[in-house]
């Protein structure tokens, strides 16, 4: 299997386990009242797998752009410029040629 796609699926599965944590998290405080909504009604179930996947997809999109980041490779030369002399710049003298007016 090529390395780009052991990263992405590895990734997207992270993304996944941290999108659980998320939503065992906001069942578990009851955010909004969430823990009652979801055990009151007997589409619970469905709710509950909805929100996991629905979050599941932004982490795992965030986790594996994170990681393509992460990707780059680093330089070992120099790096800031040219360190070209930087020349004084000199204001010009601007003559007034309009008449005020009255």
């Amino acid at each position: 299997m090529p390395k780009l796609v052991r990263l992405y699926i590895k990734n997207v599965l992270i993304g996944f386990v941290i999108a659980a944590i998320f939503v065992a998290m906001l069942i578990g405080f009851d955010v909004g009242g969430l823990r009652h909504l979801l055990t009151a009604s007997s589409a619970g179930y469905m709710a509950v797998a909805m929100l996991w996947f629905a979050n599941g997809i932004v982490f795992a999109g965030v986790q594996f752009a994170i990681a393509v980041m992460a990707l780059r490779e680093r330089d070992s030369g120099p790096s800031g410029g040219t360190r070209a002399p930087v020349t004084p710049r000199i204001p010009a003298p601007v003559r007034e040629t309009a008449k005020r007016a009255r």
